[in-house]
């Protein structure tokens, strides 16, 4: 199995990982397989080994730290550091635009002052001072937002689309989610710099491997494997296609010399099959293995993020928070229990009362209202 396939192997496991974790969250039936086979590992693995194991992921994922702001500084710095070294001193030589070369730095200069900003802007946290004002802010539905509900741990009203952050021990206004990578709470307040920074970190992952890509391309077609020759069944030499897939046989000649020949016969069942990529594939990654191994990472990152933006610019043009769109399971809504139904009453289904048109949700996401208190006190 060559590095073409495994690389390919790789990602494809990373994305169907990534749609059954997202349909694990909205299966119940799923979540309980999920709770059985943590069980079942649970006696198999040390108990001190699970402590430990617990003790790191509530540390990363259930408290405030700075660890993975750190981490995402790192991949990005080595990315661009690799960036820099090789793939963009070598296009230079090649005459490539540069105005295509420096677009990577333009996003990261945008990417990073968005970044910057999400980590530190208050998300909309709510206090007594500013409780009244943000329960004017939106309408409840009485389903999955009810009038005159108090957070049990900050003991104030909470308003319509709010929700208590477990790890940042606030209400948050129009919560989506916590991001570990900024270090913060996702809300009404901070929800723009985040779509940005979003973007702009897609965008880079992007541009970095189509620039990559271009040089890999442009290096192949300049060397001499785009002029590699075969030689058929009928002893007839000709020039390697690109398009079509040939079988290759690995023989000693009598002379004691090795060499490669090439047979076009498809039914010949001692040929192995492989293709022109896989050579270049294999030509490129002992050539350049550090620009190889980014252009992979960068692939992957610009699947993962372009997923995720797409659901992101999906919530922002409906009007939906990620914990709306979570909490919004048609099944969940029917048993939810924050509303206690009559006996003979039919189980209400949640609606999105919100979403007022693309342009007015929009506007409500890059432009939103900020009470202003000290106006109200004057008053």
């Amino acid at each position: 199995m060559d590095f073409l396939v495994l690389f390919l192997f790789y990602l494809a496991s990373v994305l169907m990982g990534l749609v059954l974790i997202c349909v694990c969250s909205k299966s119940h039936s799923l979540k309980g397989l999920a709770r059985g086979g943590a069980q079942i590992f649970s006696c198999i693995i040390p108990e001190r080994l699970q402590r430990a194991v617990h003790g790191l992921l509530h540390y990363l994922f259930h408290t405030r730290n700075h660890t993975f702001i750190v981490l995402h500084l790192v991949l990005q710095g080595m990315v661009y550091t690799e960036y820099t070294w090789e793939v963009f001193g070598y296009c230079q030589e090649l005459e490539f635009s540069l105005y295509y070369l420096l677009l990577p730095y333009l996003l990261l200069v945008v990417n990073l002052f968005s970044f910057t900003l999400t980590c530190v802007t208050n998300p909309g946290i709510i206090t007594k001072a500013n409780e009244l004002l943000f329960l004017h802010v939106y309408e409840f539905d009485e389903v999955m937002f009810p009038k005159n509900v108090r957070c049990s741990t900050c003991d104030l009203r909470k308003p319509a689309r709010s929700k208590h952050c477990s790890v940042c021990n606030w209400c948050v206004h129009r919560f989506d989610h916590h991001c570990v990578w900024v270090n913060n709470c996702i809300g009404a307040w901070n929800i723009r710099y985040f779509l940005i920074y979003l973007l702009t970190l897609t965008a880079s992952a992007a541009t970095v491997a189509i620039v990559s890509t271009a040089f890999l391309v442009h290096l192949v077609v300049m060397s001499d494997l785009y002029q590699e020759t075969y030689i058929d069944d009928l002893g007839h030499l000709h020039v390697m296609d690109t398009v079509f897939l040939i079988q290759c046989e690995h023989f000693i000649h009598p002379t004691g010399n090795s060499c490669m020949y090439w047979d076009y016969s498809w039914a010949s069942s001692q040929c192995c099959l492989c293709s022109v990529c896989h050579i270049w594939t294999q030509y490129l990654f002992l050539t350049f293995p550090r620009i190889v191994f980014m252009l992979g990472f960068v692939v992957v990152l610009s699947f993962l993020l372009g997923g995720y933006l797409c659901f992101a610019l999906y919530l922002a043009a409906t009007n939906q928070t990620t914990n709306e769109w979570y909490r919004g399971d048609w099944a969940w809504c029917q048993r939810c229990p924050l509303v206690a139904w009559p006996p003979s009453a039919e189980p209400q289904v949640h609606q999105n009362i919100h979403s007022h048109g693309l342009r007015s949700n929009l506007q409500e996401i890059f432009l939103p209202a900020f009470p202003c208190h000290e106006r109200k006190k004057q008053e």
